[in-house]
């Protein structure tokens, strides 16, 4: 594999203003929003502003039954220009999100929720996705020598300074407010859950743990463990230390991670299996965490979509359920 080249691919996987109470009668129709979806609708709340990070879209599914007569759980998601429609992202690839959600509330597997897709930095993704607080335990040296790792001959592969703690403030306290205000949904901590690929592997797990009271629960598709090219580097031992120094910090809280072995995801087993001795170690509840493999899969939105419905169930069913 040239590792070089999906090293790369990662890298690059990078209007309907939402300012009151959408209900059933203010809908916008899937023609009003610039990605397509094939069921429920899409709300575009565009280029929301905020005092932590950049600027962004935010894309918010909502299913073909939405009325504000229900409240509704919901799932937050990076990356949030690659999951509904093949037609609008760079290589043409989607999650599917409306698809599965879709066929798993319609078979009665999962009940209804809303999806909000938070779409990335573009330059600042790296920054915004690398869990800070492992980063910063890092000798300074060694930060630096990050920071100065290039995508190409023009530009960085960080857009700034790690900036995750900032890029959670946002969600945490602008964009939940803001979803919980203007739509049909809980506010509780045990009605949140979040989930990403990659990259958004490993805000996913750091959001949870720094903010365990907010969110239930975090899917986390092909973390990137190495945050960088090499599979062994001081990045990847400090976000060891973080999980191991943190996990307690989890009560009840449901995590799933899941890995492939082919392209950028051929380096992640021996690294899942170091952070599954993490949770084994400590003895975290069977039925609140869950690694699964899947061989033949590689680093891409097809490989993420063949499999999205298998962490949905995990998060969003009862635990009753889990124990059957």
């Amino acid at each position: 594999m040239n590792l070089t080249r999906w090293f790369l691919f990662l890298l690059l996987m990078v209007n309907f203003s939402c300012t009151m109470q959408v209900t059933e009668e203010n809908l916008p129709s899937a023609a009003d929003a610039i990605a397509q979806v094939s069921s429920g609708t899409l709300v575009r709340i565009s280029d929301l502003k905020s005092d932590y990070i950049g600027s962004r879209n935010i894309d918010v599914w909502l299913p073909e039954d939405y009325s504000s007569s229900k409240k509704y759980k919901t799932l937050y998601m990076h990356d949030g220009q690659m999951l509904f429609d093949a037609n609008t992202t760079w290589n043409k690839q989607e999650w599917r999100v409306d698809e599965t959600v879709s066929k798993l509330i319609a078979n009665g597997e999962i009940s209804p929720f809303i999806v909000v897709g938070i779409w990335n930095g573009g330059v600042n993704r790296h920054n915004e996705y690398w869990p800070q607080k492992p980063f910063e335990a890092i000798p300074k040296k060694v930060q630096e020598e990050f920071y100065s790792y290039q995508r190409d001959e023009n530009t960085f592969l960080f857009g700034g300074k790690v900036s995750s703690d900032n890029y959670l403030k946002f969600l945490v306290q602008e964009l939940i407010p803001y979803i919980e205000k203007n739509f049909s949904v809980y506010n509780s901590q045990e009605s949140r859950f979040i989930a990403g690929s990659s990259m958004g592997g490993l805000i996913s797990w750091y959001a949870l743990m720094e903010y365990p009271e907010v969110f239930a629960g975090a899917a986390c598709l092909s973390t990137h463990w190495p945050g960088m090219l090499e599979p062994e580097n001081p990045g990847t031992a400090e976000f060891f230390n973080y999980i191991e120094n943190n996990l307690s910090k989890l009560n009840g809280h449901k995590v799933y991670f899941d890995y492939g072995d082919q392209t950028l995801d051929e380096l992640y087993p021996p690294l899942q299996k170091h952070v599954d001795s993490i949770f084994l170690n400590q003895d975290y509840p069977e039925n609140l965490w869950q690694t699964r493999f899947f061989p033949g899969d590689d680093h891409s939105e097809q490989s993420w979509s063949n499999r999205l419905d298998v962490p949905l169930r995990f998060l969003f069913s009862s635990l009753e359920k889990d124990k059957m």
